[in-house]
């Protein structure tokens, strides 16, 4: 299992982008959080396997319909998530 940390950026605040998040990220079965970030972009962080990455990546593109995404930045990070995915 490994714990990632994302930045999201885009127009990804105020427009349903972390309630989206969190129902895939939680109908997927992922440990994590999604939370808003004071510059504007979006913090996600998530334990999985190196395996499921991707299609967490792609639950982050995917936002919501009104979000537009235009840089994901990737991270490790050495804190672990378990339970719930939540909103923070």
């Amino acid at each position: 299992m490994k714990n990632y940390k994302f930045i999201i950026s885009g127009k990804v605040q105020g427009v349903y982008y972390r309630a989206n998040i969190n129902k895939n990220a939680l109908e997927s079965g992922y440990s994590g959080y999604v939370k808003n970030k004071t510059d504007g972009t979006v913090e996600a962080a998530v334990s999985c396997e190196e395996s499921q990455i991707k299609d967490f990546i792609t639950i982050l593109k995917n936002g919501s319909p009104y979000s537009n995404v235009t840089n994901i930045k990737q991270l490790e990070c050495s804190e672990t998530f378990s339970g719930d995915f939540e909103i923070r």
